[in-house]
């Protein structure tokens, strides 16, 4: 009769610790090997949680553990916690090391758009003017300031899901801002939000311009088109550069406290460490999050032939890095979802 098949295991519970875990036998599935990692590392662990190994058929990357079988005897494994945990205590297959500061967005335009808060004056006359919109001939009229402070915020929620949001979806906003407030319906107009939703569009070109102004990249990029002043340069309008449709993270600005200096430190470290034979997995990944705005500008303001964008950054030659890069450019975990459809 064969001796019992002892597994000796790693686990990275979080991305800065790692706890030993021996099994006297081979788990008779997956589901079986995480409820003994809940209890063992109890109460580091008592959430929905996959499970990652260092597959050694793909020189060591990350696999996602789905047959048990796959299992190796001795090795590492990682936790990949879910989405809909605590972010504090969250990691995926993208977010390797938390602790880089995340300026990006973390979603896309919504189905429902959300109204904001205005000013305390502001919304003082909303409430009044909602009050008695009821009422025969009982309409609101608002103050320059005030319909300023409308615009403004609504302009500030626009950008936070996009920069450059196309006409339906300014419409929507619109809509949204009239359900939210039907004192502010236009009288006499077929949609009661028309008016608003040209005012909206104004305002988003004069926000952009001042974001411009400010430094912000992913509307600087577009900054010096032909004007009186530049007659030979693109047509204000032509070859806008801007996110595509599952583009949540198109051009975002630099970590705070890094240059372009520091972050090219960087991409030259992640050069090297590709080339090891052992590579330091966690590590590439939190140097490719880090560098993550530098290496969009080099997609979006470089002109590199593919072979030649690769060779800066060879990372995204490695499968972890191509989920991991789907992921901080559009928000969606792609190995999750591929498996969610498979079930």
């Amino acid at each position: 009769m064969a001796a019992p098949q002892k597994i000796v295991l790693r686990v990275y519970i979080a991305t800065d610790m790692a706890l030993k875990l021996t099994l006297n036998e081979r788990p008779k599935s997956v589901k079986e090997l995480k409820s003994i990692m809940q209890e063992k590392f109890k109460p580091r662990l008592d959430s929905d949680f996959s499970l990652q190994y260092e597959d050694p058929d793909f020189d060591g990357q990350l696999s996602l553990l789905v047959d048990i079988e796959e299992l190796p005897e001795k090795g590492t494994l990682k936790v990949v916690r879910s989405e809909s945990d605590d972010p504090s205590t969250a990691s995926s297959d993208t977010d390797i090391l938390p602790h880089v500061p995340l300026t990006q967005r973390q979603k896309n335009w919504p189905d429902s758009f959300p109204v904001p808060t205005f000013s305390f004056e502001v919304e003082h006359v909303l409430e009044e003017g909602d009050s008695v919109f009821d009422r025969p001939g009982k309409t609101l009229k608002l103050t320059r300031s005030q319909k300023h402070n409308i615009l403004e915020k609504m302009a500030e929620t626009m950008h936070s899901f996009k920069p450059y949001p196309n006409d339906s979806e300014v419409g929507k906003a619109a809509e949204a801002l009239i359900a939210a407030h039907p004192c502010l319906r236009e009288l006499g107009s077929d949609t009661g939000w028309y008016g608003w939703k040209v005012s909206l569009k104004f305002k988003m070109g004069n926000y952009r311009s001042k974001l411009a102004r400010s430094g912000c990249a992913e509307v600087s990029v577009n900054v010096g088109r032909r004007s009186k002043n530049n007659p030979e340069s693109d047509h204000p309008h032509s070859n806008i550069k801007r996110a595509r449709r599952s583009e949540v993270n198109f051009l975002p600005n630099f970590p705070r406290g890094e240059s372009q200096a520091t972050l090219e430190e960087m991409r030259l470290q992640i050069i090297q460490e590709v080339e090891k034979a052992e590579r330091n997995q966690l590590l590439i990944g939190k140097l490719m999050q880090t560098t993550f705005a530098l290496c969009r500008q080099d997609i979006v303001k470089g002109d590199l032939l593919v072979r030649d964008f690769l060779m800066s950054w060879p990372a995204l030659r490695m499968e972890s890095q191509v989920f991991a890069e789907f992921h901080r450019i559009t928000n969606v975990n792609l190995r999750k979802q591929f498996y969610t459809e498979l079930d």
